[in-house]
């Protein structure tokens, strides 16, 4: 279900019931795009069940599923049309478009594509777990889920969240399994790493399917290259790769650990949830106590008191907005 996690600490405070959060989700539900729109995102059911609910709760873990589709217009054709605009242009009237007359041509021509492009959907699952107060996304890059917590703050008034600071960065530690090669309890480290240089070079070294027990890796830690990547299994359920930035990406869960679920429609869904929430429930907590523990985060107090103070109060400029209104009636 999950193949890669970013993962947020829920500011103290948040409180919601899993029909505010379907009320909430329900407010930006799913359209696709129109003749002329390029991008379109909203709230799909995570279940795949067409008018089912946007939030589901299985063992008392919210699930909610975000949809992103776009339209893919090739830029080749964009600058071939505007190209041919430009010509008949300058062939007509003897003069070259400007800069801003050529946006202008450009905005047209895309209006005149989209109509006939090809659209690709994405979809990207989202976990709470409201007792633990942590937040899950199935994102693969930072800028998807900084667009999945802004359509989270959206739907849910009060909802405040900040990734989560460690009391030893991902980098040192990963450098210091390699080094001693003695991983943390619970860890094995697997045939999988990626090193960078911090100097100008930019050099980077990868290993794939090779073993990390060498002395060439110390070498190139020496020589102040810092691991970016590294392959880890924990418990022997979970394997994954762990980033610089501490993503946690190409989940796999081992062999023994889906034993005995049914792939039925009714209750596929279900197992899948409750299994891969499971694991990561418990993968998770001993990640951070590897990175020795969790770090007190004044950027999520701050968060969790502007939410508040945003939810108390209306802005002045809303204030405004709302009068405003009110004169033109």
């Amino acid at each position: 279900m999950f193949k890669n996690v970013i993962v947020y600490r829920i500011a103290p405070g948040w409180s919601a019931t899993l029909e505010q959060l379907e009320e909430g989700l329900d407010k930006a539900r799913f359209a696709p795009c129109g003749a002329s729109q390029e991008r379109s995102a909203g709230w799909i059911e995570p279940r795949g069940e067409a008018h089912g609910p946007l939030a589901e709760s299985v063992g008392g873990q919210w699930i909610a599923k975000h949809m992103v589709e776009a339209k893919v217009v090739p830029g080749s054709v964009v600058k071939r049309k505007l190209e041919e605009r430009r010509e008949r242009i300058e062939k007509e009237t003897g003069r070259k478009p400007g800069k801003k007359e050529t946006k202008e041509l450009k905005e047209d021509v895309m209006l005149e594509l989209l109509p006939m492009a090809f659209t690709k959907q994405g979809a990207t699952l989202v976990w709470i777990d409201p007792e633990a107060r942590l937040l899950v996304l199935g994102a693969s890059s930072q800028g998807r889920a900084d667009e999945l917590v802004t359509a989270l703050v959206d739907a849910m008034p009060g909802f405040a969240v900040a990734q989560i600071d460690t009391q030893v960065t991902a980098v040192a530690a990963m450098s210091e399994w390699l080094v001693s090669q003695e991983p943390p309890a619970g860890f094995s480290v697997d045939r999988e790493c990626e090193l960078k240089a911090s100097d100008e070079s930019k050099a980077v070294v990868r290993y794939a399917r090779h073993p990390l027990d060498i002395d060439e890796i110390k070498e190139h830690i020496a020589q102040g290259k810092l691991p970016t990547k590294l392959a880890l299994t924990w418990d022997e359920r979970v394997s994954f790769l762990l980033t610089e930035g501490m993503q946690v990406k190409k989940i796999t869960f081992l062999e023994g650990v889906f034993d005995g679920t049914s792939g039925q429609k009714e209750d596929g869904f279900d197992a899948d949830a409750a299994i891969s929430t499971g694991e990561l429930q418990q993968m998770i907590p001993d990640l951070l106590e590897a990175l020795g523990g969790e770090v007190a985060n004044g950027t999520l107090a701050a968060a969790a008191n502007a939410a508040s103070a945003a939810t108390a109060a209306p802005s002045k400029e809303a204030a405004a907005s709302d009068q405003a209104v009110n004169e033109d009636f």
